[in-house]
């Protein structure tokens, strides 16, 4: 079953949260993050709890228009977690009392503004835990199916649906992901115009046509790759790979 409801969510992002936390106490504030190239693990913890501030600050406050962050932290080592703590409680707190007709600022199409922030925090902070796992080494803590399922379909299908997307093609392209652990999968039409994406299952909408690159892989696998997380050769390409190599390249959420 999918993660996909407001509750579930919350509690991904909480459960998330905490896993950033120890492995950035353990991995120290000056370790290298190696999925964020330039990064240590003090940049991410700054970064990271910077966005739960400012995703609070909407769900607390409800601005309806476009609101600035409040900017990073001079903060570091034990403060500087102890502060990553608090923030990311915050927004915890803040989503699980929120009313369900919250109203405020969302940059991508969900069901409600409360549905919006908690899912965007959720797969956030999911991401950002692996981060700080890769810099503190040793295995990575699992993402659950359902939620990476989810967390490909909010990139796939928000993200780089917006004009933002730098995800093009000359010549009309088709992309397939295929979760083989699931029945999911996404065909991904690519052009000069944002790719637009559309979800398909064994029991929903059909596959419209074959692709020129398919990746095919779990869950997991696919969506910490999607979001280069993981090498690509994390899950299996076929087809023309310099598609898979475009969206590698190209595929950076800014």
């Amino acid at each position: 079953m999918e993660t996909t409801g407001i509750a579930d969510h919350i509690r991904s992002l909480a459960g998330a949260g905490h896993l950033l936390a120890a492995a950035a106490e353990q991995a120290g504030p000056g370790a290298p993050v190696p999925t964020c190239p330039g990064w240590q693990v003090r940049d991410l913890l700054r970064h990271t709890g910077m966005v739960h501030r400012w995703a609070t600050a909407y769900v607390i406050e409800g601005h309806t228009a476009y609101h600035p962050d409040g900017g990073e932290p001079d903060l570091d080592g034990g403060a500087l977690l102890d502060w990553f703590r608090e923030g990311h409680g915050g927004l915890v707190a803040a989503l699980a009392g929120a009313p369900a007709d919250l109203e405020c600022w969302t940059f991508l199409p969900a069901p409600s503004p409360l549905a919006f922030w908690a899912r965007r925090q959720a797969h956030e902070t999911t991401i950002h835990r692996v981060d700080a796992e890769s810099a503190r080494g040793g295995p990575l803590s699992p993402v659950a199916a359902g939620l990476a399922l989810d967390g490909i379909d909010e990139l796939l299908r928000g993200f780089h649906a917006r004009p933002k997307s730098r995800v093009r093609t000359d010549v009309p392209r088709t992309l397939r992901v295929r979760a083989a652990d699931t029945d999911a999968a996404w065909t991904v039409r690519l052009s000069a115009e944002p790719p637009q994406a559309v979800r398909t299952t064994e029991a929903g909408e059909p596959e419209d046509g074959s692709a020129d690159c398919e990746l095919n892989g779990t869950a997991e696998d696919l969506y910490l790759t999607l979001w280069n997380r993981k090498p690509l050769t994390t899950v299996a390409v076929s087809g023309d790979r310099g598609l898979a190599r475009l969206w590698c390249e190209n595929s950076g959420i800014t």
